[in-house]
């Protein structure tokens, strides 16, 4: 078996708070810069990004450092999540079969004193049902016997039902998706920028089925603050929410309006969309500007670039390709597109900082206003 290559992480966009993000000079990165993360040779392998501080997690002894507005570490850590309201961490429980115990703490608290609350998860619950590997958990918010999930507010520890079988969930600012054993998608909380999908803009109390997606098997999903992603088996892209950066990779007014726009009307969708539309499409006729999304839409990246991992920030969306490329766009005001700039897009942009350095993208990792990317050399021909 080849022998896995070392990689390294890079960050880029907001750190106003001094949080480590690449070089860590002055309050923004506007192009990936390798990270200096606190505790000089660690071997990250997870960045959890909230928008005040940055929780990182090491192999080995499981090492969860913190970085910005809070500070601090602790050890014996398999996961971390950061929010503003809480930082989650899951730990060794106290004793030989203690199992695995989940703690809450404040995100001051510099990791010292007693976690807000602790609740232990047995190990017997980390595989679950006769899917095996398939039925495994993935990372925080969810938890690892992925019957429950961790809220940023009360109630803090939130039960999921067993037939869900989740095997992923995300959270955005006022909803959740969760994807399951099956592929299949669902999504509940808050509704008013189409962020669930269902062609609404109600919201939703419990789980409910994305309809819009039966019969396609998804791997991966991504909630950003307003804006939802999922990415299918076969590498397709579905988004959908609210657009007003450019997160859907959709025409923008706000967009637009920083070059040369013209007279604008407004309509809907046959798909019940809000639309705008201004003088200027190529054929002369009006581009159509989408503020809401309620549905999935398909969206091809350029080459036709199959997608196999996605991350969504507050306003902005990053995928990683089948060979290793990253493409972001939506909000870029601190650079968290990782372009060199501080533009917004409406439409996929590669980021040529890891074209150029030979590098292959593994995984993405948006916090609300940056970005954390995980990559490895490319192999030699």
């Amino acid at each position: 078996m080849a022998e896995e290559r070392r990689g390294a992480w890079f960050g880029f966009g907001f750190c106003g708070f001094g949080q480590a993000l690449g070089s860590g000079r002055g309050r923004q990165v506007h192009s990936p810069e390798p990270l200096r993360a606190p505790g000089a040779g660690l071997d990250v392998c997870r960045v959890s990004a909230s928008w005040s501080y940055t929780a990182f997690v090491t192999r080995g002894g499981g090492q969860v450092e913190l970085s910005g507005f809070a500070v601090g570490a602790v050890g014996g850590c398999r996961d971390a999540w950061a929010s503003e309201e809480l930082l989650v961490v899951l730990r060794a429980g106290p004793g030989p079969g203690a199992g695995t115990e989940l703690q809450a703490w404040a995100p001051g608290s510099a990791l010292r004193g007693e976690p807000l609350w602790a609740q232990t998860v047995p190990e017997a619950e980390r595989e679950d049902g006769p899917g095996g590997d398939e039925t495994q958990a993935g990372p925080l918010p969810l938890l690892p016997c992925a019957r429950a999930y961790v809220s940023p507010r009360p109630p803090f520890y939130r039960p999921l039902a067993p037939t869900l079988r989740a095997r992923r969930l995300e959270l955005g600012a006022e909803h959740a998706l969760l994807l399951d054993a099956a592929g299949q998608v669902f999504s509940w909380g808050g509704g008013r920028h189409g962020q669930l999908g269902h062609g609404t803009l109600e919201a939703e109390p419990e789980p409910r089925l994305l309809q819009a997606l039966q019969g396609l098997t998804m791997a991966e999903v991504a909630a950003g603050g307003w804006h939802s992603l999922c990415v299918s088996e076969a590498g397709d892209i579905y988004i959908w929410g609210w657009n007003e950066s450019g997160q859907l990779a959709l025409p923008t007014k706000s967009v637009a309006e920083d070059g040369k726009t013209t007279s604008e009307a407004s309509g809907l969708n046959e798909d019940g969309s809000e639309v705008k539309r201004v003088a200027g499409g190529e054929d002369g006729a009006p581009t159509p500007f989408i503020a809401v999304q309620p549905f999935p839409a398909l969206l091809d990246l350029p080459l036709g670039s199959d997608a196999v991992k996605a991350s969504c920030g507050s306003r902005h969306t990053a995928v990683v390709t089948r060979t290793g490329e990253l493409y972001t766009w939506g909000w870029g005001k601190y650079g968290q597109l990782g372009h060199k700039d501080t533009t917004s897009l409406d439409r996929p942009c590669r980021v040529k900082y890891f074209v150029d350095k030979q590098l292959q993208v593994r995984t993405v990792s948006c916090g609300p206003w940056n970005t954390y990317v995980y990559a490895v050399e490319k192999e030699k021909s």
